[in-house]
């Protein structure tokens, strides 16, 4: 028989990267908060990949940090390698990626929520989830029920979650863990639009029974760079990770068994990651490669367990370690998980606002891979906007919400909101138009003020993130009135760097803008040169380099901006403005965007539509 057990602020389901997140959001702002779990000892668990960042990934992550979020501080704290990946780039898409102790790292963020006040967290699973009288309410499969003003969904891929082997398929959560099949039925009988997503993960095997030699080393950065903008762990590299390649036995073996695979075969029906296939699907879609980069990656350092990145699958057991001993290195590896797929339920993001609260469903928010995005970056960074929001429903604050110009955490949720997703969706620096001025060495400028204003950012960091704008600006100052004689010594200095001589004394900075001269290679050339921070010759060089491009992108923000004050009331009934076309009245009915900017971005709304829009507006005087 069921009973109540307790009343509090805010409900949180899930444990994952979204639900660690907005847990500790709400209760730093205030709000007693509870976070559900289905088992304690997975607290941050990383099901999918020993690792934190990557590819505009490390740029979500600088950006929790700057708004004073957890993951760029654990990730620190339990990192066994670091690398800045593409370099060889411009900086817009240079991306801080670490290899992550993953046992440590639940550990540390366990340990976390459990020192943080405000907060409880509870192993349980929620079985109901209902609205009564104002207050949410959720049932565990214990019984006990608790009241929340506002509920987080941050269920990763337990939602109904079922795995997939070959002709193997049972209901379960990730890592064998049990599935939340009860909460979806719950979910779907409220009338949430529920759809099927579908992830997956490789192989494990055992250190000792691989041969390195046969693999190219990939050792970690000279300079290892933190995640967090405020250092609380000297970061060094402990491990080196290895590659290998698939070759055209493995593609065979593969090929000779897609009949046995459930995504071929018919059997999922959820819809797979786009840009992270298994191999079964690379093999198929890209079959003009000869062969693909397998990464050998180590899950800590107090265990053999060695992770597969790029072997993907759910063909069976048996072909899974048929095409692992085709390998290079892999020969004689001795299996210890066997990959799978999981299908899980999520809900069409449309339906929610830009704060991730659904439109719906007053108080209830989702976060992570229950808006229908993959990846821990991507659920970490809406659980902290989602946890924020909820706290500021119940302070009776402003809505909080960032837009594309201002960072990727607002580009991913725009994306997910306005455009929606058909698979699930992986940030990439493609998707922003803004990314020259969205860099992830400059997330502390353009969000730390507003983490400090939340009040998610201290005091000491906040004085020490203004220190170092002064020192970005002093700097600035001083090469803009340092000049550079025409001399031999300076001409072959410049000529040693592939750059054309001077005929005459120039600035400083007309010579820092030159492509191939950075400051370590003129550092000769400028001897009274102060003794900074390396972030801070990195934001001057960028700013002197790039300042046509970064000035032609604010005023592309400028006009962005100009149309998201041009705000739509909620009230809109789109059917009665004369001149829409039908398919814009069905999207603006379902999307029901709070700003002209976020109309113009939907699917299917033209420009045109938008003019109606606008003369609508100025008709009713808003």
């Amino acid at each position: 028989m069921e009973y109540f057990a307790k009343n509090t602020d805010i409900i949180v389901i899930g444990a994952g990267h979204a639900g660690i997140e907005a847990s500790l959001a709400a209760a730093r702002l205030g709000c007693k908060t509870i976070c559900f779990t289905i088992n304690l000892d997975c607290v941050g668990n990383m099901p999918c990949n020993p690792s934190i960042g990557g590819t505009s990934k490390g740029h979500l992550v600088r950006e929790i940090d700057a708004l004073g979020g957890q993951m760029g501080i654990a990730a620190d704290a339990n990192l066994l390698q670091s690398r800045m990946l593409n370099l060889g780039k411009g900086p817009a898409v240079h991306s801080l990626r670490a290899q992550i102790d993953r046992k440590d790292y639940s550990r540390y963020m366990k340990h976390i929520m459990e020192l943080q006040e405000n907060l409880e967290l509870i192993q349980g699973e929620i079985v109901d989830l209902y609205k009564k009288d104002g207050l949410w309410f959720v049932r565990t499969k214990l019984e006990a029920v608790y009241s929340a003003k506002c509920v987080i969904l941050a269920t990763g891929t337990f939602l109904g979650g079922k795995i997939y082997v070959g002709d193997v398929s049972f209901e379960s959560g990730p890592d064998g863990m049990f599935p939340a099949k009860e909460l979806g039925v719950a979910i779907r009988k409220m009338g949430l639009p529920i759809r099927r997503f579908k992830t997956g993960t490789p192989s494990r095997v055992n250190r000792r029974s691989l041969d390195f030699s046969k693999m190219d080393e990939q050792k970690g950065d000279e300079r290892p760079v933190n995640f967090s903008f405020n250092p609380q762990t000297q970061i060094e590299n402990k491990v080196s990770c290895y590659i290998t390649y698939t070759n055209e036995k493995t593609k065979q073996i593969i090929l000779d068994n897609l009949d046995r695979s459930p995504m071929y075969s018919g059997k999922i029906e959820g819809k797979g990651p786009r840009y992270c296939p298994s191999i079964e699907d690379k093999i198929v879609r890209f079959a003009e490669k000869q062969r693909h980069q397998i990464f050998i990656e180590p899950c800590g350092l107090d265990t053999e367990e060695i992770y597969l990145q790029g072997l993907s699958s759910s063909l069976p057991e048996d072909v899974q370690a048929d095409f692992i001993h085709s390998i290079a290195g892999l020969e004689n590896a001795q299996v210890m998980r066997t990959a799978y797929a999981i299908e899980y339920d999520c809900v069409d993001p449309t339906a929610l606002k830009a704060t991730l609260e659904c439109l719906d469903y007053d108080g209830l928010f989702g976060a992570g891979q229950f808006n229908g995005s993959s990846g821990y970056e991507e659920a970490a960074a809406q659980g902290l906007v989602a946890g924020i929001n909820a706290a500021h429903k119940i302070l009776g604050k402003e809505p909080f919400t960032l837009d594309r110009a201002s960072s990727y955490i607002g580009t991913l949720i725009d994306d997910l909101v306005t455009k929606g997703c058909t698979d699930p969706y992986r940030m990439m620096t493609s998707r922003s138009e803004y990314r020259l001025i969205l860099r992830q060495d400059n997330a502390d400028e353009r969000l730390m003020p507003t983490g400090y204003e939340l009040g998610l950012i201290s005091e000491d960091k906040y004085n020490k993130f203004l220190e170092k704008q002064e020192m970005i600006k002093a700097e600035r100052r001083r090469i803009e009135k340092l000049s550079v004689p025409c001399t031999e010594e300076v001409n072959k200095i410049i000529v040693s760097h592939e750059t054309s001589p001077l005929k005459k004394g120039c600035k400083f900075i007309e010579l820092l803008k030159r492509p191939t001269l950075s400051y370590q290679k003129l550092a000769p050339v400028d001897k009274d040169r102060p003794d900074l921070p390396y972030e801070v010759f990195e934001q001057v060089e960028i700013s002197v380099k790039y300042e046509g491009y970064i000035k032609r992108q604010l005023a592309q923000i400028k006009e962005m901006r100009r149309l998201e004050k041009k705000l739509i009331p909620e009230d809109t009934d789109y059917n009665a403005i004369v001149g829409l076309r039908l398919e814009a009245i069905e999207k603006l009915n379902r999307v029901r965007p709070n700003n002209v900017g976020q109309a113009s971005r939907i699917s299917g709304v033209t420009p045109a539509d938008i003019s109606v829009i606008l003369i609508h507006l100025a008709k009713e005087g808003k």
